[in-house]
């Protein structure tokens, strides 16, 4: 079971009605006095704990977006499909719960963000067709970040060998390294070939950004230009110099305002809010 842990903005995630230990998420907040814009549900990847994704919570709920990170999904490559059901249950009750005070239900739009197997986890969950665990998760967009290949770390990979897959970013490269939750060498482990098919394959019929580092050593990127350009209302992004943590690298702010102009974006139906009409660079 996964320890809870206090979240970065200080707030305490709620008991259970009976008691038992707090849920496991942490929030980030709007500031008060702003207007909920939507709600942002973070998945993390192998490895990762929530603690990795509270620079980018408390960038989000700045810009008055409700944030919640949950745990990343555990993925048994010997039962996927009911890997994924689980995933998807909790992952419909971290949305459902999510609402804004005296709001009922989560603010819209509500945006799933993935990244590594926590991206290739809701691709698969959204792909149309995938089952009943689909239709269950409500979203109305997704950014997947990371997405992973086949590609692995090596089984005699140092730990500071795995941060240079992951970032260049000092403060990211200290959060992970002090962080007790984080476990270590979890980029060793292959995602599961169901996971990945379905994750290249899927047939997602929410708009989708997908984020890559150009110098991630795990991605895939032909499969993802092919998946990129399968869909109807996809966006792929190329982060010059960024490595497999794409949201937590040196370009982590840029990154994040990639996110927030598709967020902005999502809420005026796919109509940019800023055409540049004349540029010197």
């Amino acid at each position: 079971m996964t320890e809870p842990t206090t979240p970065a903005d200080g707030t305490a995630a709620p008991a259970s009605a009976d008691g038992a230990a707090p849920a496991a998420y942490t929030d980030h907040l709007t500031p008060d006095g702003l207007l909920v814009r939507g709600t942002v549900v973070v998945v993390p990847g192998r490895g990762e704990s929530r603690a990795a994704y509270g620079r980018l919570g408390r960038r989000l709920a700045a810009d008055a977006y409700r944030v919640r990170v949950v745990d990343a999904p555990a993925l048994d490559a010997g039962d996927l499909p009911a890997a994924l059901a689980r995933f998807a249950t909790a992952l419909t009750a971290a949305v459902e719960g999510s609402t804004a005070d005296g709001a009922d239900g989560a603010a819209r739009p509500v945006v799933l963000v993935g990244a590594d197997t926590g991206a290739a986890a809701i691709a698969a969950l959204l792909a149309a067709g995938t089952g009943e665990a689909s239709g269950a998760v409500p979203a109305d967009a997704v950014v997947l970040a990371g997405l992973p290949g086949r590609a692995t770390t090596a089984a005699d990979a140092t730990w500071d060998d795995e941060l240079d897959v992951r970032t260049s970013c000092p403060t990211h490269r200290g959060v992970l390294t002090d962080d007790p939750h984080t476990r270590r060498g979890a980029l060793t482990d292959p995602v599961p070939d169901a996971l990945l098919a379905a994750a290249q394959d899927a047939v997602l019929t929410v708009p989708a950004l997908l984020l890559v580092g150009d110098a991630d050593p795990l991605a895939d990127r032909d499969a993802l230009a092919r998946t990129a350009k399968s869909l109807d209302r996809a966006r792929l992004s190329v982060v010059r110099g960024a490595h497999h943590d794409v949201l937590n690298d040196l370009q982590h702010r840029s990154v994040a305002a990639e996110v927030v102009t598709f967020l902005e974006t999502l809420r005026n139906d796919l109509v940019p809010q800023v055409a540049v009409e004349s540029s010197a660079w």
